[in-house]
């Protein structure tokens, strides 16, 4: 049950990415992403850091930095340049092969081994959300695909990065989230300046949408997000994705006026029987990994020899 809470608390993270497309056509400023992207990190990062009371200590400076770089500073300007460069389609496929990274990735870094009915959930989500999300018109460019691809591989790498280093003694999931959301967001303030110049002017629409990107789309999710990663294995976080691009579909239906096709309804259900799926081979192969002991180090080999050797009497010629 413990375990259902923490999927069912992480999956609001990638649900609540879903409204990020309607909240932005909707009430922000038109061909800002990188001024958007600061305003959704920046601002929350503060705010978390402000609430935990904890800054970075020693090595966690330059951690927090790598992390925040991976997990925003890369990651939403490589997606926004990808968002502009494809149809929204190809670009939200790009970003549903992240599981497939994290589960290579996990592998090498982690020692997760993924069983092969994991990988074809992740195949199968992806699969799923291709059916929802491209169309027969939908064109491709060499830049967008590099820039949808490594958007990817970089949230791939920090949340593998994430359940690598973990958190200081002491230090919540909250300060984590604060530190890396702010490094994130202070790596996008020159790239913003640079490509998009200064600011827009803002109306009420504007700050009820940043208002809500700041708390609720950053602050709160990201801060799920991390919460998940140091509870679940990386690879079973991940495996959440799907619901993002599925939250949009439904979001664009009920809100927007959008149509669903069959096909479409088709593709969600895929999408999501993968991702329950998924969830259900890890947690299998999590209860596994806790019956089987684990090996000996070779200084927990000498300690133990040790001890029996002591426990043993004397050790004779």
């Amino acid at each position: 049950m413990n375990r259902l809470a923490t999927v069912a608390l992480t999956a609001l993270a990638p649900i609540s990415w879903g409204s990020t497309y309607a909240v932005a056509t909707e009430l922000l400023p038109p061909d800002r992403p990188l001024f958007t992207g600061v305003m959704r990190a920046l601002p929350a990062g503060l705010l978390l850091t402000l609430l935990s009371r904890r800054l970075p200590k020693g090595q966690w400076w330059w951690k927090s930095a790598v992390l925040g770089a991976l997990n925003i500073g890369a990651f939403f300007p490589l997606l926004f340049l990808a968002a502009y460069r494809l149809p929204g389609g190809v670009a939200a496929v790009l970003g549903s092969a992240g599981p497939l990274f994290v589960v290579g990735l996990a592998t090498l870094v982690l020692g997760e081994r993924a069983s092969l009915r994991t990988v074809l959930a992740a195949v199968t989500g992806a699969l799923g959300v291709s059916m929802v999300v491209l169309t027969a018109a939908a064109k491709l460019d060499l830049v967008g695909i590099i820039a949808g691809v490594v958007s990817s591989a970089s949230m791939a790498a920090g949340t593998v990065m994430t359940k690598r280093w973990g958190r200081p003694d002491g230090v919540g999931p909250l300060a984590m989230t604060g530190w890396q959301l702010t490094a994130g967001g202070l790596i996008i303030i020159p790239i913003a300046a640079l490509v998009e110049g200064a600011p827009p002017a803002l109306d009420g629409k504007a700050f009820l949408g940043y208002g809500y990107m700041m708390l609720i789309n950053t602050g709160t999710a990201y801060w799920l997000w991390f919460r998940g990663i140091g509870k679940l294995s990386a690879t079973s976080v991940t495996l959440l994705g799907p619901l993002s691009p599925l939250t949009a579909a439904v979001i664009g239906w009920a809100v927007l006026g959008q149509a669903l096709s069959p096909v479409q309804l088709v593709g969600m259900a895929i999408a999501f029987g993968a991702t329950v799926a998924g969830q259900l081979f890890a947690a299998r192969t999590a209860a596994q990994a806790a019956r089987t002991p684990e090996p000996f180090t070779s200084a927990e080999k000498t300690d133990r020899n040790i001890s029996m050797d002591l426990t043993a009497g004397p050790v004779r010629p």
